[in-house]
């Protein structure tokens, strides 16, 4: 393994050079954020046999290794996801959830993998009841992580590595070390104050228990090697009922959170079966509740018989439509989705054609809403994801998250990482899906996306693996990137890398720098905002240079006549690696 990391060291030298210079030129902003410049946007990658797009080269790199040694789709997903755990802390690990969606060749059929945890068996309503929302971080935000049960199975059904064989390179990385990117200290910079005041987190994350690592710094976890030894020696058992999740659920209690050890010991991450609405001869899937991707198939299917293309890409009048199929699906993503076990409504009545018509007719063309409502008829986060493709033509979504940066910042001490904080998913509202109360499954924003094609004969063949991260960016950045290769014509790269908007709340938008201002004032003569910049920060968001943080980073596989072409996107550190 020491030639492994040697050679990982010599790729992030590489690579980070030119990630560096692209970061450096690219950022010139108008509303608080940019996209890269042309010249120093990447390239898409073409890949004759296999690959992987992550959002760093470490990640890329353990991932193509894997799939030149003979491993496929699935494992080389979940080895790059467990790398993506220790050099982007603050992004994912085991302390979380994972959603994935997989393309299996051999069955010409897709399948979803959700991998997300629920609250604990203490968490109760009345224990709560004098707060107006989960807290933001802390114990009482922490609920269980379901990640490293979804990795398990996913590599138990599907893969044909051990779980001990893809958690090697991050076990290797964690013990011997790694040398920061300069984006990488920069975002972790930013949530400097989150890990400050929890004893684990401070001695974890903090160089010396002070302050966050700067850009070129060597960083060590040996507390996180050591429980990934622990894991791969016991398996996903040590967690599940094992040492591991009966340390971690005494440590949370003690803090005043909800977890059992019986919530860990009666866990397992669940197969379900993607949803899609179709567009021309396409067809958009996503993974049904309780995660947001019903969003993106509502806005995709408002949107459907308008003349796209007419309009033009990020014309005044394109986004203007956008933005307001955007305000009516997540009106209605807000009120009715959550638990599906629990939902009040068919998860699949908010994609009927009576209610898509009845939504799309609330569209004024000559004005922006000031607000959308759900459907009066129905009313009885930070993240990594990475897309891979190998020589066999199976595709893997997946898409991993600690919810908020450093998650609930909690860490318990000896164990190495951040335990997600996605209570924040639940609501103190009676009656909703996702109301506050004992095992409920809470409402997620990560969301891995999937692209079928028609074939000649009419078959839905696989045609793009994908995902943004962002939180609540997430559905309506996978639309806009659907659209700029299916409308638009542009290759993968360029679709990730085109300038988004994202709608906030209310009549609230930021745009990029790479929209006009012309388009922008327009725009904003039509009844939009720009979003007030320190409301973003309340939010959990950041305008400042990083436009990943906001617009969120993306990456997709297209599977071609031949072979693949790959995109990872220019805001942050990612690369597509190839064979």
């Amino acid at each position: 393994m020491t030639a492994v990391i040697r050679f990982f060291k010599w790729m992030l030298a590489v690579v980070s050079v030119v990630a560096v210079v692209s970061l450096v030129a690219g950022l010139s902003f108008r509303t608080g954020l940019g996209t890269p410049t042309a010249e120093f946007k990447e390239k898409a990658v073409y890949a004759p046999h296999g690959v992987l797009a992550t959002s760093q080269p470490l990640a890329s790199q353990a991932g193509l290794a894997v799939l030149q040694n003979g491993g496929n789709a699935v494992d080389a997903a979940v080895t790059a996801a467990a790398v993506l755990s220790v050099v982007e802390p603050y992004m994912s690990g085991i302390g979380g959830d994972m959603f994935a969606m997989l393309w299996l060749e051999r069955e010409q059929r897709l399948i979803g993998i959700n991998g997300s945890g629920h609250a604990g068996a203490l968490m109760a309503l009345d224990k709560m009841a004098k707060r107006s929302r989960v807290p933001d971080d802390g114990a009482q935000s922490i609920t269980l992580p379901g990640a490293l049960s979804g990795w398990a199975k996913l590599l138990e059904t599907y893969g044909t590595i051990s779980l001990a064989q893809a958690l090697a390179p991050a076990i290797e990385l964690a013990e011997e070390g790694f040398p920061i990117s300069k984006t990488t200290a920069e975002e972790w910079g930013l949530f400097e104050s989150k890990i400050n005041y929890d004893s684990g987190a401070k001695n974890t994350f903090l160089i010396d228990g002070s302050r966050t690592p700067i850009a070129g710094e060597w960083f060590v976890n040996p507390d996180y090697a050591n429980t990934l030894k622990l894991i791969a020696a016991q398996g996903p058992a040590v967690m599940y009922g094992g040492e591991l999740g009966k340390k971690i659920a005494a440590s949370v209690q003690q803090y005043g959170g909800f977890l059992t050890q019986s919530d860990f010991a009666n866990y397992q991450a669940e197969w379900v079966e993607p949803m899609a609405v179709s567009y021309k001869e396409y067809r958009l899937w996503e993974l049904p509740p309780n995660g947001q991707g019903i969003a993106a198939l509502e806005m995709l299917k408002i949107l459907e018989p308008y003349d796209l293309k007419a309009m033009q890409h990020n014309s005044p009048n394109y986004l203007h439509h956008l933005i307001e199929a955007k305000k009516l699906a997540y009106a209605d993503l807000e009120y009715f989705v959550g638990d599906p076990e629990l939902m009040q409504i068919e998860a699949e009545q908010l994609l009927s054609d009576t209610v898509i018509a009845k939504r799309r007719a609330l569209i004024n063309p000559d004005h922006a809403m000031q607000r959308a409502n759900p459907d009066a008829s129905l009313s009885a986060s930070d993240t990594t994801y990475l897309s891979v493709a190998d020589k066999d033509g199976n595709m893997v979504s997946l898409i991993n998250s600690i919810a908020g940066p450093f998650g609930s910042g909690v860490v318990v001490p000896g164990t190495g990482f951040a335990l997600q904080n996605r209570g924040v998913g639940l609501s103190m509202q009676t009656g909703r899906a996702n109301t506050v109360a004992p095992g409920r499954k809470p409402f997620h924003t990560i969301i891995p996306g999937f692209v079928t094609k028609a074939d000649a004969q009419g078959k839905q063949q696989p045609w793009l693996s994908f995902g943004i991260v962002g939180g609540p960016q997430q559905p309506q950045a996978h639309v806009q990137m659907f659209l700029n290769m299916v409308v638009f014509g542009m290759d993968v790269q360029e679709a990730i890398d085109a300038p988004r908007f994202r709608h906030w709340e209310g009549n609230r938008v930021s745009f990029e720098q790479g929209i006009p201002k012309s388009t922008v004032d327009e725009l904003y003569a039509l009844g939009h905002a720009p979003q007030n910049p320190v409301m973003a920060t309340v939010q959990g968001f950041f305008h400042g240079n990083n436009p990943g943080l906001v617009f969120g980073g993306g990456q997709g596989v297209m599977k071609s006549s031949k072979g693949y072409i790959a995109g990872s996107d220019s805001r942050r550190d990612g690369v597509a690696a190839a064979h």
